[in-house]
């Protein structure tokens, strides 16, 4: 009977060290958290030298979707040859400044930023297939999802990479 009363008595000693232990850790922990300096948290932000590359790349994507009326034109016309010319023209650089965009986005931006790339891309690639085909009616849609495209996309965009006065 004593020797289990040592046993008890040595095994209630061993858990409280090991409690006492554990309360210092997170005694500790909040410590350290409350002495963080005062300091807040800074957001993260795009520097400087990307913000240069989002806008020379901006323009680009821009230039191409001030050329969507041009394009609805075509596509009223059903003019497939000029229409497929467009896209493999003037638009046929889109895709590479998305990626660069994309590329120097926050982190938490670049999943959407580079879902809708991709829609935009894919809306292109349907657009230019429905000219080939000569399909009126695909091409019609095709251009809608096109024109949704630059839209959405345009509105990943940081503001400081817009020119002044524009509106993506």
């Amino acid at each position: 009977m004593l020797t289990m009363a040592v046993q008890l008595v040595s095994t209630l000693r061993h858990a409280l060290r090991q409690l006492g232990l554990l309360a210092l850790a997170v005694l500790l922990s909040f410590g350290l958290v409350a002495c963080d300096g005062g300091q807040a948290k800074k957001a993260p932000s795009i520097s400087t030298a990307d913000l240069a590359i989002i806008q020379r790349q901006a323009e680009g994507f821009l230039a191409a979707k001030d050329r969507l009326p041009e394009l609805a034109t075509l596509v009223n016309d059903r003019n497939w040859v000029f229409t497929r010319n467009l896209i493999h023209g003037p638009m046929q650089e889109v895709g590479r400044e998305m990626l660069y965009i994309n590329q120097r986005l926050l982190p938490a931006d670049r999943a959407e930023a580079t879902a809708r790339a991709k829609q935009l891309k894919s809306a292109l690639a349907e657009l230019d297939e429905a000219a080939r085909l000569q399909d009126g009616e695909r091409l019609r849609k095709g251009y809608i999802k096109v024109a949704r495209g630059f839209g959405s996309y345009a509105e990943v965009l940081p503001a400081a990479a817009l020119p002044s006065g524009s509106a993506a």
